[in-house]
């Protein structure tokens, strides 16, 4: 993707993307994508920058996370030509699971996998809506790693660069869209 075709995503994107302050409480202004997803030639132009910024690590198969990683996960894995394996909440999967727990602002959860899901060598390029802390991208490429996949890369249409959880996710290559700082 050449830098005027970044930018003119990057317009697209921000022109779609609204900010909603005190959401969910008070000081916090929340970067609401519903306008993006409701603008099909926007959520195109999204995809396909997304994959046009994916493929070249070469990944053998996407994993998003439940679930709005679902909503960018799945359309990408078409464009791609790509196998989607789901990262759920416990409880959702119904075949034998792996899981990892990982700790949020107040207290824990707990993240699964089919345990078959995951292949040992294989290339996985994790998806998700927004890399904010990098607490829940971490967790989950941890368990891939624990299952022997090796990561490719993480891509998020979004990042919150000023929360810096790219740092959390040294060694794995990191890919966004549009990063507000």
């Amino acid at each position: 993707m050449t830098a005027a075709s970044h930018d003119a995503v990057v317009s697209v994107l921000t022109a779609l993307i609204h900010d909603v302050p005190d959401f969910p409480k008070p000081g916090i202004v929340f970067k609401d994508i519903t306008p993006l997803l409701e603008d099909a030639a926007g959520f195109r132009t999204c995809i396909e920058a997304l994959a046009a910024r994916v493929s070249p690590h070469r990944p053998d198969a996407l994993v998003a996370i439940e679930s709005r990683g679902f909503i960018f996960g799945a359309p990408l894995a078409l464009q791609l030509g790509l196998p989607l394996i789901v990262v759920r909440k416990p409880g959702k999967l119904p075949r034998k699971t792996e899981s990892v727990a990982y700790q949020l602002e107040y207290g824990e959860d707990r993240l699964e996998v089919h345990a078959d899901a995951i292949v040992a060598g294989r290339r996985y390029a994790l998806i998700d809506d927004v890399l904010a802390t990098g607490g829940t991208a971490e967790a989950v490429i941890r368990l891939i790693a624990r299952l022997g996949g090796q990561m490719a890369c993480a891509a998020f249409p979004l990042e919150l660069g000023f929360l810096d959880g790219r740092a959390r996710l040294a060694g794995t290559a990191v890919e966004s869209l549009v990063c507000y700082r």
